[in-house]
């Protein structure tokens, strides 16, 4: 089918056609469906006159608007009417052996076939006319009957004509009711009433039915048509007679068999606030069980549910099993087995549409790279790609080459088609709500400024909302809508102004933060994690000032060491973003302090320093950029620059100055000063890792006892704490000390290690656990030695990490000294000189020579606890130990 509009855009030979993209999940199950459909109508217990039986012949979409499902039940109708109509995808033909008569209504207020309830019935009626070609005596006599009384001088002939309804084959019915009531006329042989008004022949046909006359059992038999032709002709009464019609239908002569699939679209324009035109529309579908209906709207059809009793005559999941919502998952979020929500497009399916949409001698008009920016834009509606195909032509007619940058923008008609059918609430609410990634009811409500939920619980069940139970805020608004609202939304007459939108972004943050204070104690870093990407966002991308609950969040992130993506990701070019408000500078200080497990220490460094140099730090955070600063330059072998930044910190005696004592105290002993370490250790607490620093301590000594109970007492301390990023160091550092003195042992401390960190994300961590591996594995195989040293050093080299390196190579020193590998264990000692070159880690030198029984080439700086003879003898001995314990295997 031409695309008209694209048709008359240009003067250019421009094919147009009107393209359809997939949707084969929803043929799927509307042939699903209809197939189960006709099994039932077609078994021999099936009675059209039961009125108790669970109705299962309807399928319902729902979908925002502008997802296709006027589309979709275009191309539904034209499947079912013909088979060369179906794309290609869509398979073989269902039904076989059946005459199927789809008959597609548009119920919005706009459309001529619409919103009244005559309508609909003269239009079913209509489509029946044009495909059995007969009479349906009895609901034909009762429609006459309620024309001539709804509608005294106009007559249906002339009705039929001035609205066009169904074209040519409109022209059909009249005659078709008015033989229908001389049938019957003839029928009960009263020729007097041939040619007479429908109600005196109604008023026969009801006393013959009363006198039970076979005749007239013969021509309208179903049990209550004599009541429906005694009720007053009223509208209500018209809302019955499709009974009548599906009685008429299921006693057709086989050569004459048809089964109607009826396709109600804009379902949406029917729910006003007392629904009476979708009770009437509901009644006609229930009491024609025989067709087969096909729903669509922008709002999930409720029938199924209990709430609408009262409102509707047939509710609940007894009466609409497949209507009624899937279990263990709330009403809004399934709607059953026939009740399914019209999803976006794929990637994929965007692009060919696009292709498929403009073509100029069989090549698609729109180029490959404009396609792509229309796709990612439209998040999947083809709403947005109608439009984006628009402006295409638009832009051609000026002479002007479209490119991608024309459509690197949303559409002001996505938001008058999503505010349409909003009342003032729900569109203050939905504005508010598209400033969050996802938001509960409360946030929503808050970030309104509401009182109520009401506006709130009517939004997220529209189809604009989509939910996820299990996620800590369910809803999530459609990516194209809110992209739209926020960039857009500048025509619709109640806009908001750019103070209104500062006004909502601040509401959204203060609620924000207090949920992270509502829930932070029982939900942990799920939700502080989860606030605090959110609220970086907000406070950054509308420059709010007051960040006090983010800086709170922020010391509390960075409090365990699991370091979760906190931010977007920073350029691949440069140093990161350049910071102008103070929450651009709190994002981009969280950003480089998270990341910095997966870039090189250098850059995390220079990240830091660029974000204090903008001076929009406050004082507490330009602490916290100093310290990780530090600990960035401790890594790197800068220990100067390392202990002055942690003496700044510790001197401020801010949240980290326990933490900067810690440093300290690491720094001492990377400077071989043990004694000033254990000192500066002594002075720690459970925040600042006293446990850990003491276990550090004390194992290079050769103290692995102590070290050991050290790191178990400080895994037990994280655990209470409930603080696995620290619980998984300490064990890790249990392992590398249970590597050396008993291998068989350390298997199971390794494991349990990399059980705590699979869920983490600390690298460095990982790979001090991969020289525990080393360790433990001291004296074996050469070759698979040197292969996992190879690849370790190069991991090692790309983190940023030289303080692990004297480690690895301690490591591999123990393995060439329990092989008495005296030319490996003199390389080791080589590389160990260079890697210690500038004195730091220089006890690892110390110890490469203890393990091997070699005398120190010169006096060592090393200051031990328990004097160099008694070390030199626990690290000798740990050698002699392991070579007899591999001599037992």
């Amino acid at each position: 089918m031409a695309d008209l509009r694209a048709l008359f855009s240009s003067n250019d030979p421009v094919d147009s056609a009107e393209a359809f993209t997939n949707r084969q999940h929803q043929w799927s199950l509307v042939a699903t469906a209809l197939e189960e459909h006709l099994r039932t109508i077609a078994a021999p217990g099936f009675d059209v006159e039961d009125l108790e039986k669970p109705r299962t012949h309807v399928i319902a979409f729902h979908g925002v608007g502008g997802i296709g499902k006027t589309t979709l039940l275009r191309k539904l109708e034209a499947s079912l009417a013909a088979a060369d109509q179906r794309p290609q995808q869509w398979g073989t033909g269902i039904g076989a052996g059946e005459r199927l008569l789809p008959v597609r209504i548009d119920l919005s207020r706009s459309a001529s076939t619409g919103s009244d309830f005559e309508r609909v019935v003269l239009t079913i009626r209509l489509a029946l006319a044009g495909a059995v070609g007969r009479p349906l005596p009895s609901f034909d006599l009762a429609l006459r009957r309620y024309w001539d009384s709804q509608h005294p001088g106009e007559p249906l002939e002339e009705y039929i004509r001035r609205t066009g309804l169904m074209g040519k084959v409109g022209e059909l019915l009249p005659g078709q009711l008015g033989a229908a009531v001389g049938e019957i006329a003839s029928s009960l042989q009263l020729p007097g009433l041939v040619g007479s008004a429908a109600g005196q022949v109604a008023t026969a046909l009801v006393t013959a039915l009363r006198e039970r006359r076979e005749r007239a059992r013969a021509l309208a038999g179903a049990a209550r048509t004599a009541a429906l032709l005694e009720a007053d002709a009223d509208l209500e009464a018209l809302s019955f007679y499709p009974h009548l019609l599906a009685w008429e239908i299921s006693r057709l002569p086989a050569k004459h068999t048809v089964v109607p699939v009826v396709l109600l679209d804009t379902f949406e324009d029917t729910e006003d606030r007392h629904r009476d035109l979708e009770r009437l529309l509901q009644r006609m579908v229930w009491l024609m069980p025989n067709c087969f209906f096909v729903i669509a709207g922008r709002n999930r059809l409720a029938w199924g549910e209990t709430t609408l009793q009262g409102q509707l005559d047939y509710t609940g999941p007894t009466a609409w099993p497949g209507l009624a919502p899937k279990r263990q998952q709330p009403a809004h979020a399934a709607g059953g087995q026939r009740q399914h929500l019209l999803g976006d497009f794929s990637t994929s399916d965007c692009d060919h549409y696009l292709a498929s949409r403009l073509t100029h001698d069989g090549a698609p008009l729109i180029p490959a790279d404009v396609r792509a920016v229309i796709t990612a834009r439209s998040h999947g509606l083809p709403l947005h790609l109608d439009l984006a195909v628009a402006r295409f032509l638009e832009i051609r007619r000026t002479g002007r080459t479209p490119e991608p940058g024309d459509f690197d923008h949303t559409f002001p008609a996505l938001i008058a088609r999503t505010l349409s059918d909003l009342t003032e609430d729900e569109r203050h609410v939905l504005r508010s709500a598209s400033l969050l990634d996802a938001f509960d009811l409360d946030l929503a409500t808050q970030a309104a400024g509401l009182a109520h939920q009401a506006a709130a619980r009517r939004l997220v069940e529209r189809p604009m909302v989509s939910e996820d139970p299990y996620a800590i805020w369910p809803y999530h608004l459609h990516g194209a809508i809110r992209a739209a609202l926020q960039t857009d939304d500048t025509q619709a007459a109640d806009r908001w102004t750019p103070a209104d939108w500062h006004q909502a972004a601040q509401r959204a943050l203060a609620a924000l933060g207090g949920q992270w204070r509502t829930h932070a104690t029982a939900a942990g870093r799920a939700w502080l994690v989860a606030c605090l990407r959110q609220g970086l966002r907000l406070a950054r991308d509308h420059h709010l000032d007051d960040l006090a609950w983010l800086i709170d969040a922020a010391f509390a992130y960075i409090d365990d060491s699991v370091w979760e993506p906190i931010a977007p990701p920073a350029p691949a070019d440069g140093d990161g973003p350049a910071a102008d408000t103070p929450a651009d500078a709190l994002a981009e200080l969280l950003t480089a302090i998270s990341r910095r497990q997966h870039e090189h220490r250098d850059r995390t460094a220079r990240r830091l320093t660029a974000v204090l140099d903008t001076g929009l730090l406050s004082d507490e955070l330009a602490q916290l950029a100093r310290y990780y600063r530090a600990k960035a330059d401790k890594d790197l072998g800068r220990t100067a620059a390392s202990l002055e930044g942690m003496q700044l910190v510790a001197a401020a005696g801010g949240r980290l100055a326990g933490q900067a004592q810690r440093g300290i105290a690491n720094l001492a002993r990377i400077a071989g000063d043990f004694p000033a370490a254990l000192a500066a250790a002594s002075t720690l607490t459970w925040k600042s890792r006293r446990h850990r620093v003491r276990g550090d301590i004390l194992w290079p000594q050769g103290d692995f006892t102590a070290a050991a109970q050290a790191l178990r007492d400080g895994r037990a301390e994280a655990e209470q704490h409930d603080a696995p990023g620290e619980r998984a160091i300490a064990q890790t550092r249990l392992a590398l000390v249970t590597a050396f003195t008993d291998p068989d042992r350390a298997d199971a401390e390794i494991d349990l290690a990399r059980q705590y960190l699979e869920p983490l994300d600390q690298r460095a961590t990982v790979l001090h656990l991969q020289v525990a591996g080393l360790v433990r594995d001291a004296g074996g195989d050469d070759r698979d030695i040197a292969d996992r040293t190879a690849v370790l050093r190069a991991q090692i080299d790309v983190a940023g990490l030289p303080w692990l390196i004297p480690l690895l190579e301690t490591a591999l020193a123990f393995h060439h000294a329990v092989r008495d590998d005296q030319d490996g264990l003199t390389a080791a000692i080589a590389r160990l000189r260079d890697a210690t070159a500038s004195s730091d880690f220089a006890y690892y030198l110390d110890i490469a020579h203890f393990m091997g029984g070699r005398p120190l080439p010169a006096p060592s700086s090393t200051r031990w606890l328990d004097g160099e003879e008694t070390v030199r003898t626990r690290w000798r001995t740990l050698v002699t130990t392991r070579q007899a314990h591999l001599a037992q295997q």
